[in-house]
């Protein structure tokens, strides 16, 4: 009978290996911080009025259970790539932390049009479409071989602590000083009907929502007994 014998520190490494890869999408956050890096210090910058692209592979990891087209979720994961090019080359988040604000994804949707196959190359095309002082939305277009239009999401990505707007106009007169093509001035109709959608949803969970029951405040001076006026 043949013994294998395995020293105590590799069990260990194999162990907290397979532990790390159960519990750490580590792919998802090297190719995060690869694209952060490359996005700005190697990528050329871009005003926030301009389109970018960034490139994206279908692989094995990224087909469903039926094996012969990408993920319906994998779409909406290709566009945190997307936009973390878009806001290091434009100054985006930068200048929203630097004025003490932050940026979070505050609702999304999107349109599949065709499938994409395994071992496609894609292009993400990203632009922000319309802001105004707490808003910025931006429309992603997913485009196969021979310039086909995969799919159309739109992302409401919510400012925080700080203006969305005086931060796009801020964008405009460093890049360009104010000189590029006009910023949109209105929101496109169907954003305007997606945005009431949103309002119309919020309105009716908000109505669903059970009260919140009533605390009793106690009297500081009564040792938490809660005293009443019986008078």
């Amino acid at each position: 009978m043949w013994t294998v014998c395995v020293p105590g520190w590799s069990a260990i490494l194999v162990a907290g290996t397979l532990l790390l890869y159960g519990t750490l999408d580590i792919a998802y956050f090297a190719r995060m911080m690869y694209t952060v890096v490359k996005a700005r210090y190697f990528r050329k910058k871009a005003c926030i009025l301009d389109t970018t692209e960034v490139e994206c592979w279908c692989l094995l990891n990224d087909i469903d259970t039926l094996l012969y087209h990408m993920n319906n979720a994998r779409y909406l994961r290709e566009l945190d790539f997307a936009r973390a090019d878009f806001y290091e080359r434009t100054g985006l988040y930068a200048n929203i932390k630097a004025a003490g604000g932050a940026v979070l994804q505050g609702a999304a949707t999107i349109r599949y049009r065709r499938y994409i196959k395994p071992f496609t190359r894609v292009t993400i095309k990203s632009r922000a479409v319309f802001w105004d002082e707490k808003t910025l939305f931006m429309e992603h277009e997913f485009i196969g071989p021979g310039g086909f239009v995969h799919a159309v999401a739109v992302c409401r990505q919510r400012v925080i602590d700080t203006s969305a707007a005086a931060i796009a106009e801020l964008l405009l007169q460093l890049h360009c000083g104010g000189t590029c093509k006009s910023y949109p001035q209105k929101m496109p109709p169907e954003l305007e009907l997606w945005v009431q959608s949103n309002e119309l949803s919020s309105a009716k969970l908000r109505s669903q929502a059970a009260p919140l029951p009533a605390i009793e405040q106690p009297d500081p001076l009564a040792c938490g007994e809660v005293v009443t006026n019986t008078e």
